[in-house]
């Protein structure tokens, strides 16, 4: 067993990987066998588990945010909070019907709070997820994914046994557009009994959560984004040079700012992002990755479970997420409206 004085910490062979640091503390922690907590002496900072990186520990920069959004209250329908930064669920709201301009106003104010907005029981029909959708703006149709029969508007997620989920992997939705989406309305058409869940990650938490040495080396930084990583394999060879000149690769900012809230944030990902400029590719493919991981800390992450209509309303600029393909075979069909956004800056 690890040992700090005749304290264990933590099973060996993980326990001598914090040692060093809880050692440090011991005098002013008090760590004497006397039935303290054994982390008592760290005094709630984050501790490096070598030789891997992995930082455990509170992640105290969200605690502010966090009660922030937990005092928030609306006219027009009330919210649960799902998670430290991110996710709440609206309830006492029809989207079915026309909602009142004061109502959609809210809306957005929440939406910018919370990030993603989540709704239970809408049995939309496709013409009233578009008219919601456009409540917010303009609607986008996306070039390579399937739409709607009837709403081209709706991108249709519609899987099954011999079309496998492949969104499994974490991302901005079209940053390789020169104007990025700015959010996107998800309707649940049918589910599977079990799986299929989306989970969020809130990027400007990442943000704030990096060390002040990385956030200056990002800060200036622009990365190109291509949807041929991803899109490429789905366009006919004779449409690519019509569809390469009309979807060139372009160059986003590492790191952005949101225009409502004017927090800074992430924005690469390794579904779009080809490299960053001026640096070399070891250096860019280091870097995207280092950025892209923290998408992963369960702390950033708000997870939803679908029910069948139930909605997802997200900020595609400051959010990423991830379906699970935990599905297969079974069937999962999935619409959804993206609204069109702004030129990251």
């Amino acid at each position: 067993m690890g040992e700090v004085g005749t304290r264990s910490v933590l099973p060996e062979p993980w326990g001598r990987f914090v040692m060093a640091d809880v050692e440090e503390r011991s005098d002013e922690a008090g760590v004497d066998g006397q039935g303290r907590d054994a982390y008592s002496g760290l005094s709630a900072r984050r501790v490096t588990i070598e030789p891997w990186g992995v930082q455990v520990g509170p992640l105290s920069h969200l605690a502010a945010e966090r009660d922030r959004l937990g005092e928030l209250t609306f006219e027009h329908f009330d919210v649960r909070q799902q998670e430290a930064t991110l996710g709440a669920e609206v309830e006492g709201l029809d989207l079915c019907r026309p909602l009142q301009d004061a109502a959609v106003a809210e809306l957005c104010t929440a939406l910018h709070a919370f990030k993603v907005l989540f709704f239970r029981d809408q049995p939309l029909t496709p013409a009233q997820h578009v008219e919601f959708a456009q409540r917010f703006g303009d609607l986008e149709v996306h070039p390579f994914i399937p739409a709607n029969p009837d709403q081209p508007e709706l991108v249709r997620f519609e899987k099954e046994a011999t079309v496998g989920g492949y969104e499994n992997g974490w991302h901005s939705d079209v940053s390789w557009r020169a104007c990025p989406s700015l959010g996107a309305v998800l309707h649940a058409v049918a589910i599977p009994p079990v799986g299929g869940d989306t989970l969020f990650a809130d990027m400007c938490a990442a943000y704030d959560g990096l060390e002040p040495e990385l956030r200056d080396r990002i800060d200036d930084l622009v990365a190109v984004h291509d949807f041929s990583k991803v899109f490429g394999h789905t366009v006919k060879e004779q449409d690519r040079a019509a569809m390469r000149e009309q979807y060139p690769p372009v160059e986003h900012p590492v790191v952005r700012t949101h225009p409502a809230t004017g927090r800074k944030l992430i924005y690469v990902n390794r579904f779009f992002v080809d490299h960053i400029v001026g640096v070399d590719r070891d250096e860019s493919d280091a870097l995207v990755d280092r950025l892209a991981r923290e998408a992963e800390t369960v702390e950033y992450q708000c997870r939803f479970r679908w029910e069948e209509h139930s909605v997802a309303f997200w900020v595609n600029r400051s959010v990423q997420h991830y379906a699970s393909s935990d599905y297969w075979p079974q069937r999962r069909v999935m619409e959804r409206a993206s609204i069109a956004g702004e030129r990251p800056v």
